[in-house]
């Protein structure tokens, strides 16, 4: 099993990294679910007070992916999300190359919605991308897209963590006022969305510097092979370099579009349908799609014993922000005999865990699904061994460790070597009280 992080959170297995973290898919001991789990790695003061910004965000939306909760344990902390399995928009991008423009209408209707919910907020996302953008794994159902990844959003007015000619955001989703210094605004957020349709239509990266020079020397340039001309008519209002002349808000631009699909022709009768597939991945042994297989039930709360050196016992403890229950510390119960319903085993005993835990090599599925600019890998400290569930029938309990105890229930007298060292302390303090007399 993983690590309980703040008596709440098992870490399972690592589904993002970037430079500061790492994003692992998680199990919720208090709301009994898989989430996303973002754990700061740096704990630097410029990074923790990044993550407080992130994690203070609390935007409900079908279409934003922004951080439910959030716990502290020793020197490291986390926040968690909704789990979000379809990968980005690069994996759909990956799998069917330019997708068809009534399938990017839905993709950019649904942005612009959740991109109108965060700027109700007053915050400026800043790094509108399509790594950032996750979707639900709905098969070949109708699609549905989540914005995430908060890490460099403001409110405007705000007080910038860079210096003020230094660019944050990811390069090629620029608006161009960010590159001279302007202050975010809820426009530059708006060119990042007309770069991201530019992409999902044509099934590569924009260049966003050769547009804007486009624009400025020869005016709005003709709509792209393939892509409808009232479609484009909105997504060139969005990349005009000149914020002034763009979209000045994402609900305006959504009415746009709206527009705009009922003049698309009709879908091709041989056109595929586009489907999002799983990109997580199965779970690793040990879970299941209702949690933890080998832990047993949670037990009433009770002071963790480990931290003291005792002998493990149940526990409960909650951290920070949660007070839910942990996984279960017991040792291994002893296992029924399956060869009668009555006869029990005794326990197993447990091998030493490795001297470190690495995190799993990352297929395609696993490293872009958060993107670049998520929190980057993690080595996390060896698991505590799980407890197996409860056997059916009464079973021999693991002995805890006792006082001993002599004859007839009395306390037997300390070992020979502590009555020496606590006769060996007396004559001491006996020498130095004679030597003091005699000085008098």
């Amino acid at each position: 099993m993983g690590e309980v992080f703040a008596g709440r959170y098992e870490l399972i297995d690592p589904i993002g990294r970037g430079g500061a973290g790492a994003v692992w898919r998680a199990w919720d001991h208090r709301r009994r679910r898989y989430v996303a789990a973002k754990v700061l790695l740096q704990s630097d003061a410029h990074t923790l007070l990044r993550f407080v910004r992130e994690q203070a965000l609390r935007i409900d939306h079908p279409h934003v992916l922004a951080p439910a909760s959030w716990a502290a344990d020793d020197d490291k902390v986390l926040f968690t999300m909704d789990l979000v399995g379809g990968g980005s928009l690069g994996h759909v991008i990956g799998d069917y190359g330019p997708l068809p423009p009534r399938f990017v209408c839905t993709l950019l209707d649904q942005l612009l919605s959740g991109l109108a919910a965060v700027h109700a907020e007053g915050v400026v996302h800043r790094d509108i991308k399509p790594a950032n953008i996750l979707m639900e794994a709905t098969g070949s159902g109708r699609p549905h897209l989540r914005l995430s990844d908060f890490g460099i959003s403001m409110r405007k007015g705000e007080p910038r963590l860079t210096e003020t000619d230094y660019v944050v955001g990811t390069p090629g989703y620029f608006a161009p006022e960010q590159l001279m210094g302007a202050e975010p605004d809820f426009a530059a957020d708006l060119f990042a969305v007309g770069l991201v349709a530019l992409y999902l239509l044509q099934g590569s990266k924009p260049d966003s510097r050769a547009l804007v020079e486009h624009f400025l020397t020869h005016g709005t340039p003709d709509a792209p092979q393939g892509v409808p001309g009232p479609l484009w008519d909105v997504v060139a209002n969005l990349l005009q370099p000149d914020p002034q002349n763009r979209f000045r808000t994402a609900t305006g631009a959504r009415k746009a579009l709206a527009g705009a699909v009922e003049l698309l022709p009709p879908p091709a009768p041989d056109e595929d349908p586009v489907e999002v597939f799983d990109q997580l991945g199965p779970l690793p042994p040990g879970f299941g799609p209702d949690g933890p297989t080998g832990t047993a039930p949670s037990a009433p709360a009770a002071e963790p014993a480990a931290a003291s050196g005792a002998p493990a016992q149940p526990s409960t403890a909650g951290g920070a922000g949660s007070g839910g229950p942990s996984v279960t510390l017991a040792a291994e119960p002893a296992r029924t005999d399956p060869r009668g319903a009555s006869a029990t085993v005794p326990p197993v005993p447990q091998q030493a865990a490795p001297a470190a835990v690495h995190a799993p090599s990352y297929g395609p599925s696993y490293g872009p699904s958060y993107g670049p600019s998520e929190t980057g890998s993690f080595h996390l400290p060896p698991p505590a061994a799980p407890a197996a569930p409860g056997a059916a029938t009464a079973a021999v309990p693991a002995v805890p460790a006792a006082a001993p105890v002599g004859r007839r229930g009395a306390i037997a007298p300390p070992p020979p070597k502590a009555v020496a060292s606590l006769l060996a302390a007396a004559l001491l303090c006996f020498a130095v009280g004679v030597w003091a007399l005699t000085q008098l």
